[in-house]
């Protein structure tokens, strides 16, 4: 079992909880100021900015069921080993974005919003066979290439052809106008917006530094492909 947890750090982080819950994501145990899981399908983690991670940033991290055979299925891109306090292991993979696997799992939670972390890249290719290689399943992919949607069994990436490399805060949800009426009551300024793949809800993050996206599952094929 591969799941995904995108984590974002942020300035207000009551703020960012406030949001979560609102989202229905639900904590798992209590939240700190300085680092919070809320669970949908994936994980969602919340993390206190510092230097080396501002506010708006946001890292990808996989959870798998043996981590000894994710380092083996990386040898080709050197991940390193190390042990961090309070997480335990962690393979690092090198590169300019952060992405890190370790040991654990994420229940779905059906009908729940699912994490989509979108890896931007100049190189598709390599971000793929990662992704590939930690059990992630290309499900839709552009005609022209510079876009793959992969799934797991709990959460989704991704993988998008930009000319900067980054990981960016996204969101699936199945059925979006309950939701953003949801968000709505709540305080959040959601609109709905209608792009080429279908329809997304957007609203400013806490930090107003960025656009939360939650996107609907994308069912027009013009230009785009099931993968097999």
């Amino acid at each position: 079992m591969t799941a995904v947890q995108q984590i974002v750090y942020g300035c207000d982080t009551a703020a960012w909880h406030r949001t979560a819950e609102a989202m229905g994501l639900v904590a798992p145990y209590p939240v700190t100021p300085e680092w919070a899981e809320f669970h949908g399908q994936g994980s969602l983690a919340i993390h206190h900015e510092f230097d080396a991670h501002p506010a708006g940033s946001v890292d990808l991290h996989l959870f798998v069921d043996d981590l000894d055979a994710a380092e083996r299925a990386l040898a080709e891109w050197r991940a390193t080993r190390e042990r961090m306090e309070g997480v335990g292991e962690l393979l690092t993979i090198p590169g300019n974005v952060r992405v890190t696997v370790s040991e654990g799992s994420v229940p779905a939670r059906e009908g729940a919003l699912t994490m989509q972390p979108i890896w931007f890249a100049p190189d598709v290719e390599r971000p793929r066979r990662i992704l590939e290689a930690l059990g992630l399943r290309a499900t839709i992919a552009a005609d022209r290439g510079g876009w793959v949607e992969f799934e797991s069994e709990s959460g989704s990436v991704g993988l998008h052809h930009a000319d900067a490399e980054s990981i960016g805060l996204s969101f699936l949800a199945a059925d979006i106008e309950p939701l953003a009426a949801s968000l709505r009551d709540a305080g959040f300024d959601a609109a709905i917006v209608d792009e080429a793949f279908g329809r997304t809800i957007r609203f400013p993050d806490p930090d107003g530094i960025d656009e939360i996206w939650i996107n609907e599952p994308q069912l027009d094929m013009h230009g785009y492909h099931r993968v097999a």
